[in-house]
């Protein structure tokens, strides 16, 4: 990306964020994009190339992400300004009380399983419903489809289609760049994908076909199916098409927090029923005159949807409220010490 000029449309640049500067930003700052982020610092790309963001310097940018948008003030030793985003991705980070960011400022999400023991329709779920949260479009996309017959590969879209019936799939090998050409209508010039899925899927392979990056990709191993993990950052790559496209590292777990409204919104057919169930309250689970019941009775409702409907809510709100809780006792505990050296301070003065 360093050796190349790009337009701030080229990088992504919306009105959108247009709205958010001022006659004096105009002015005094250049706005940069985020294109990578590592421990102790971040990479921007702007009008003005390529810099680099110390994290010790500007502590602040801890809380940013992959595609974030920076107004950098033309003099160095000013603090950058951190725009609002347009989407964002996010989950509850593995082991830890808080939200580990995954991408910002995206249009489209394409959803990535393959066609072997990785699928799995209640993954899949979580992924759209991350895509619903952040009200950007998503597309599931099919690797490995060259290595099934037609029957199988019709048993892999009927299932999809039965989660959600205006779903874009589409199946391929992503290995060939040719068949790799249909994802373009989503990577045109000015538009932000994130590629999301597990570990060995083809997620990167699929982003070097995209990019035409020369970049080794793992192999599958034939006894399990899985793939070896070979993206270990987030980054922006530039597409053929002109679009930016970040391959995230595969997430063996996807604990989810505060996307009840995305959830909803990937099993809406259970909500549609749920508001029919005789008790405003219905969990369910055995009451009198639940649609829900009634629909998994008929086979228009699959126990496994339900299951993971119920399961995805719980979790979420159970994520939030230690999140909250975590949050809460945070700034009490730095009241108390802010008031503790208060009281030690005015013992000491004279």
């Amino acid at each position: 990306m360093s050796g190349k000029n790009y337009t701030l449309a080229q990088l992504g640049w919306k009105t959108f964020f247009n709205q958010q500067l001022t006659l004096e930003n105009l002015e005094q700052t250049a706005p940069y994009r985020i294109t990578q982020v590592f421990r102790n610092r971040v990479i921007v790309l702007g009008e003005n190339g390529e810099r680099e963001l110390n994290l010790a310097q500007f502590p602040h940018l801890q809380t940013c992400t992959v595609g974030d948008w920076l107004l950098i003030p033309k003099i160095q030793s000013d603090t950058p300004v951190i725009l609002d985003r347009l989407s964002v991705f996010q989950r509850k980070s593995p082991g830890a009380n808080t939200n580990q960011l995954i991408a910002a400022n995206v249009d489209t999400a394409f959803i990535v399983s393959s066609c072997n023991n990785d699928f799995n329709l209640s993954r899949i779920e979580r992924y759209l419903a991350l895509a619903k949260e952040a009200q950007v479009d998503a597309v599931l996309v099919l690797t490995k489809a060259d290595l099934i017959n037609e029957q199988q590969l019709s048993d892999y879209l009927a299932q999809l289609h039965e989660l959600q019936s205006h779903l874009v799939v589409l199946p391929m090998d992503a290995l060939n760049k040719e068949k790799v050409q249909q994802l373009n209508d989503w990577c045109k010039v000015g538009q932000t994908v994130v590629l999301l899925g597990s570990s060995g899927v083809g997620k990167t392979t699929l982003s070097n076909s995209l990019c035409s990056m020369e970049e080794a990709t793992a192999a599958i191993r034939d006894d399990d199916s899985k793939g070896r993990h070979t993206t270990t950052s987030r980054s922006l790559y530039f597409t053929q098409a002109g679009g930016l496209i970040l391959d995230c590292p595969g997430m063996r777990e996807l604990q989810l927090t505060d996307c009840e409204e995305g959830i909803k919104a990937v099993f809406s057919d259970i909500e549609r029923l749920a508001k029919q169930c005789k008790f405003t309250d219905c969990q369910h689970q055995s009451e009198p005159g639940c649609k829900v019941l009634m629909a998994l009775d008929t086979g228009d409702l699959a126990p496994r949807r339900l299951a993971n409907y119920q399961k995805m809510l719980k979790e979420q709100a159970r994520n939030s409220l230690t999140l909250a809780q975590s949050h809460h006792q945070d700034k009490v505990f730095g009241k108390l010490i802010k008031n503790s050296l208060k009281i030690k301070k005015s013992r000491l003065d004279p």
